[in-house]
């Protein structure tokens, strides 16, 4: 249990949110509309596709825009020279990249599971790329099924790198959310680890509805956003999660996504430690809190949540207790690779 000091943060939103993380990324492969149906069939509230682009400019459903882990593109003998090395966020990243294939190519890969060394590869080669507007018109159908509106929180990956190749995400986006007629009214949230796209964002959606929020993720502290890199700048995330620093996010976003531990570290025995003050920090400057990313097996929780010694083990008790420590810490929504649980830990709190 947390000290009662910080069980007695509230959230600032009035409904803390599920937030099925690339779908129900723990029980079909990632960012497929298996896994986002599967999300939504557990509960999840939002869902979400992480957001890269294509050759010829479409914006497809993919973690990154390196794609050797979780598709099938190494077995396929006509892509093997497109293999390379390029610098991403500073570093360096070796294998296949969205931007060096058209639609129609990548329509020819089928997704694998990312993690094969924790969870199950039954689903592999079943399931193709897919765009944000198949993504939308899925969830609209959805959540005409289910009865209820079903929120979709797209992430803009690399923004700067796709800009200076001429594939420029953010306008391509907003336009895509404009034409369909379920995201024109329907919660969404744009997020993104970088700043500039963001405030560009803030900028463009000022006088509009107001269906769209946007979301600052934060990476560790010791990282830099990728445009703050790119232009040579001091800014990093540390300094963005003071107050000082998130009051400058609060000019133009509405939430921040920080890594999990940032709200709630692991102590040197790996355990829980006590809360920082990043979540009452953000509310001070208005801002929701919505961390990331809460997941089922051992391997992912806390030392002294883990059922046995098995890395692999699936663990719904323990994520289900490490879900409800940050809720008392006061978050606002959560992200989680397996939205039953999350639901469950929401629901029963």
């Amino acid at each position: 249990m947390l000290p009662a000091t910080a069980a007695a943060e509230k959230p600032l939103a009035a409904t803390v949110l599920v937030i099925g993380h690339r779908g129900a990324s723990a029980l079909r492969p990632e960012h497929t509309l298996a896994s986002y149906a599967k999300a939504i069939a557990d509960g999840a509230d939002v869902i979400e596709p992480d957001l890269v682009m294509t050759k010829d400019g479409v914006l497809v459903a993919r973690h990154e825009n390196e794609i050797g882990s979780t598709t099938d593109v190494a077995v396929h003998p006509q892509f093997s020279a497109r293999k390379t090395s390029k610098i991403l966020d500073g570093r360096a990243v070796s294998g296949w990249f969205t931007e060096d294939f058209t639609l129609a190519e990548l329509k020819t890969l089928r997704a694998r599971e990312r993690l094969p060394q924790l969870r199950s590869t039954l689903y592999d080669g079943q399931y193709p790329i897919v765009t944000l507007e198949e993504i939308i018109d899925f969830v609209e159908l959805e959540s005409a099924s289910c009865g209820r509106v079903i929120g979709i929180i797209p992430e803009i990956k690399h923004g700067t790198h796709f800009r200076t190749l001429g594939l420029p995400m953010e306008d391509k986006l907003l336009a895509t959310l404009a034409a369909h007629r379920y995201t024109r009214t329907a919660p969404v949230e744009i997020q993104s680890f970088e700043v500039g796209n963001l405030k560009y964002l803030r900028d463009k959606l000022a006088g509009q509805h107001g269906n769209i929020r946007l979301l600052q993720l934060l990476g560790d502290a010791d990282q830099q956003p990728g445009d703050v890199v790119a232009a040579g700048g001091g800014l990093d995330y540390a300094q963005m999660m003071t107050p000082d620093g998130l009051r400058d996010i609060a000019a133009y976003a509405d939430a921040i996504g920080p890594n999990a531990r940032a709200v709630i570290p692991l102590g040197p025995d790996g355990t829980l430690a006590a809360p920082t003050p990043l979540v009452r920090d953000a509310h001070a400057a208005r801002l929701e809190v919505h961390a990331y990313t809460f997941r089922p097996e051992n391997h992912f929780q806390p030392k002294n949540l883990w059922q046995g010694s098995d890395p692999r083990t699936f663990n719904e008790a323990g994520s289900m207790a490490e879900i409800r420590a940050y809720l008392d810490a006061g978050i606002d929504a959560f992200f989680t690779d397996h939205p039953a649980i999350g639901r469950k830990a929401l629901d029963r709190r």
